[in-house]
């Protein structure tokens, strides 16, 4: 990276290495859903298309109302119960 005189990208990459790799000390079984934020990121489009459907908000509180309540929904329903990682295997 350095040679295509992309020094700050070579910096972040050799600074943030460790970071990147830290699931790597969670069983094997964890690695993808650990490497991946899979869920955040459908919880990101959830609220992203229900945001897009009301338009424009009047104010933050209102923005603040939907997102919460949408939160509040998936935290109830089978969607939030349903185990992610196996924590079993953290144990020992």
């Amino acid at each position: 990276m350095e040679a295509l005189r992309l020094k700050e990208a070579a910096k972040v990459v050799r600074e943030g290495y460790a970071e990147t790799l830290t699931y790597t000390r969670f069983p094997m079984e964890h690695w993808k859903r650990i490497r991946t934020n899979n869920a955040i990121e459908r919880l990101n489009r959830e609220i992203r298309r229900r945001t897009r459907v009301v338009g424009t908000f009047p104010d933050g509180k209102s923005a603040l109302m939907l997102v919460t309540a949408r939160l509040k929904y998936v935290a109830d329903s089978e969607w939030g119960s349903r185990r992610y990682l196996d924590v079993s295997l953290l144990e020992g």
